[in-house]
């Protein structure tokens, strides 16, 4: 009876959390903003080294896509969400126990923590007997909690907790107050005369009444008093205190392994689903990528940067979504256009697609077909780092070239308006070098430039542009569309930068 992960079809793959990191190319791709909006308020989990670690075998990704289709059943979803509650309440329980400071209080709560426990495992195993699943991941888990629920070890947890439980209900008691003294003896079947007062004064009774009754405070821990009120009926019965004192010592490590495993890995998909939803309120949409290690052939219509989404959707404004295709020997996209045109997010959002699809997940667009890539590499502009001493030309052909010297045929880069610091004749010159290199790689790439020329470098160059309203070039309309290079991006930002655009001079002259 064995389980191996609902996260791993082979969970050797999966390395140490304590190895993993972000890469160098979260913060330039945003997916650090990504992964910590998907993962807020679940810190207990430990989620981020799942979304750090990149799957390489497209049977892990569908893995992962089974699993994930599996839950879009909203009974299933919630039936998941409900043991996972449970499973935390129990570790509440489990942490008050271990803060009290009476024995007895602290096996009693340890005693309600394994009742929940056993409750979420049965509950669980017995809707997943009926629930028509079709994923591997779930698959096995139902066979591994069938056999769980119907082993030795858990029935005779079960059988003790419930005894034990039945016997402390059972150990009724009665506390005889007299001046400032009290004495506890056994319950001996004493009438209750609550109900007979309420009678006699019920008559009495006009109309709506003001409510006298007062609601005790109520804390964990229990004051010197209820201590040794506690300490008396454990005298009075003596087997079933210590029977739970034995229950304890005995089941101490009650919680399965592997159990306890999926209650953490089945987190990852929940915080994806719970994100999604709120994207897919606001109307965007998320489909499951085609994903392929053999051709190199990429598209997704409707795409958009989710760390982008998400900000805007906060702040209530509208998201802009933009197609890409890459065709038999195509292999890279020259965006050029205006600046703030929406060029590096569509970069971004390049690149965000194929590191969500290499983790299993959904990605943003209706429908899209992907590369399960070995390395992704970014070169976005930085600020000069006076520690390494190196200028900003020499800082950016130092990074270049730790990029080429490690690039495969089966790499992805992002190049972002590189080589800006230098005139436009050495800019273009370094960036036809370094263009060669890559197609010599045929590494798929997405690079923004002011260059135009670079989108006519070749037949593995697809030239894209950023638009802007036909009747106010001004305005920028943020959509990235298959058009060839226009010849006026960088001009027009020079003329920009230094305010000689028409308006620009015409105001100096007037």
């Amino acid at each position: 009876m064995s389980f191996p992960s609902i996260l791993f079809a082979r969970p050797e793959d999966f390395v140490n959390d304590q190895q993993l990191g972000e890469a160098d190319f979260f913060s330039d791709l945003n997916l650090d903003q990504i992964i910590a909006a998907v993962t807020a308020g679940r810190d207990e989990y430990n989620l981020k080294p799942f979304f750090y670690f990149p799957l390489n075998s497209t049977d892990e990704i569908e893995y992962r896509h089974e699993v994930m289709q599996d839950l879009e059943s909203a009974a299933l979803f919630e039936q998941v969400k409900s043991f996972t509650q449970k499973m935390r309440t129990m570790r509440e329980y489990l942490v008050q126990a271990n803060d009290l400071c009476h024995r007895y209080q602290e096996e009693a709560w340890f005693l309600d923590a394994v009742e929940i426990y056993c409750d979420a495992v049965s509950c669980f195993a017995e809707y997943l007997s009926y629930e028509a699943l079709k994923s591997r991941g779930f698959l096995a888990f139902r066979r591994y909690l069938a056999d769980y629920v119907q082993s030795d070890g858990f029935t005779l947890l079960l059988a003790q907790t419930k005894k034990l439980k039945a016997d402390l209900a059972a150990a009724k008691y009665c506390v005889l107050l007299k001046g400032d003294s009290f004495k506890v003896r056994k319950y001996e079947l004493e009438s209750d005369y609550s109900a007979d007062v309420e009678e006699t004064f019920k008559k009495f009774r006009q109309g709506a009444v003001k409510d006298y009754r007062v609601e005790f405070p109520w804390w964990p821990q229990m004051n010197h008093i209820e201590v040794k009120i506690l300490d008396f009926v454990a005298l009075l019965y003596p087997e079933t205190f210590s029977n739970l004192d034995g229950y304890r010592a005995n089941n101490d490590n009650f919680v399965d392994e592997a159990i306890s495993a999926f209650d953490r890995e089945i987190q990852f998909y929940i915080a994806f689903f719970d994100h999604m939803a709120l994207l897919k309120r606001a109307g965007l949409k998320f489909c499951y990528p085609r994903v392929a290690n053999d051709s190199k052939e990429v598209y997704d219509y409707e795409g958009y940067d989710l760390a982008l989404a998400h900000k805007l959707i906060g702040e209530g404004s509208s998201i802009v979504c933009n197609d890409f295709h890459l065709r038999d020997g195509e292999r890279v996209i020259v965006v050029t256009g205006p600046n703030q045109g929406g060029k590096t997010t569509f970069a971004r959002t390049f690149a965000q697609l194929h590191y969500m699809a290499a983790i299993g997940c959904p990605v943003p667009g209706k429908e899209a077909r992907l590369f399960l890539f070995d390395r992704l590499f970014t070169h976005f502009g930085r600020e000069e780092d006076v520690k390494n001493q190196r200028g900003k030309l020499e800082d950016d052909l130092v990074r270049i070239q730790s990029i080429l010297e490690q690039a495969t045929s089966n790499s992805i880069i992002v190049m972002n308006e590189i080589f800006t610091s230098t005139t436009l004749q050495d800019a273009m010159v370094l960036s036809k070098n370094v263009m060669e290199k890559i197609t010599e790689f045929d590494s798929l790439c997405v690079w923004v430039t002011f260059i135009d020329e670079l989108a006519f470098f070749g037949e593995q160059t697809v030239s894209m542009i950023s638009t802007v309203v036909p009747e106010n070039p001004a305005q920028r309309t943020f959509k990235i569309v298959r058009r060839p290079a226009e010849g006026l991006s960088y001009a027009m930002s020079i003329a920009e930068q230094f305010r000689l655009t028409y308006e620009c001079l015409k105001e100096r002259i007037h």
